[in-house]
């Protein structure tokens, strides 16, 4: 397998799954301005859309869409517990958080990322408040990860998202909740493993 990644976007949650499994892959770093690729390929002929994450499989398969390859990889690795099984209330309890980190809380950082400031920065910050309202009454009941007592794909990509807070000076210090969680994912061997490889964190 290869991933296609840039550091510290959105594709870490599949780096971190990845070293979660335990699997042997590759990685491709990717300009995501240029589209451009480490080995100089054009990134559109191996994803049309352009972005990160893209998944290259064993079969010469290429797999986009953060949530569809953490599900995948969970559900080929059953034995790991990353995800609930298909089916189940818990597995729908999945699919809910999975689409509430992709819809509300990643996408609300754009305008931070496209450099919003003044007025436009405040709305966006406090937009982000309110998802960070999400987390913060799911671990009211001091559950350590998003599904409760297991680490799931879910805790993979909340991880990844939260993390933008420091790319984009946004104090999460107004959320302990939040802020243990975070020190509580990074604490996990896998996660530094990953973010040592992109760069992010040193050795």
């Amino acid at each position: 397998m290869k991933l296609y990644f840039s550091p510290g976007a959105c594709s870490l949650a599949t780096h971190i799954v990845l070293r979660e499994l335990g699997l042997g892959f590759d990685t491709e770093r990717v300009d995501t301005k240029t589209k451009v690729t480490a080995s100089g390929a054009n990134f559109y002929d191996v994803n049309p859309d352009g972005y990160v994450p893209a998944l290259q499989l064993g079969n010469g398969e290429v797999l986009t869409e953060g949530a569809a390859i953490l599900q995948y990889l969970a559900d080929q690795h059953p034995q790991a517990n990353l995800a609930p099984a298909p089916g189940t209330w818990e597995r729908t309890q999945l699919h809910r958080q999975l689409n509430f980190i992709a819809a509300e809380l990643h996408k609300s950082f754009s305008p931070l990322f496209r450099g919003a400031e003044g007025e436009a920065r405040k709305a966006a910050i406090d937009t982000l408040g309110v998802k960070f309202a999400h987390f913060d009454r799911l671990f009211a009941d001091g559950r350590p990860y998003v599904l409760g007592d297991t680490f799931s794909v879910a805790d993979a990509y909340l991880f990844t998202v939260l993390g933008w807070t420091r790319f984009v000076q946004v104090d999460l210090s107004a959320w302990p909740v939040l802020v243990a969680y975070m020190e509580r994912i990074a604490a996990r061997k896998a996660v530094q493993d990953a973010l040592v490889a992109e760069g992010l964190v040193a050795a």
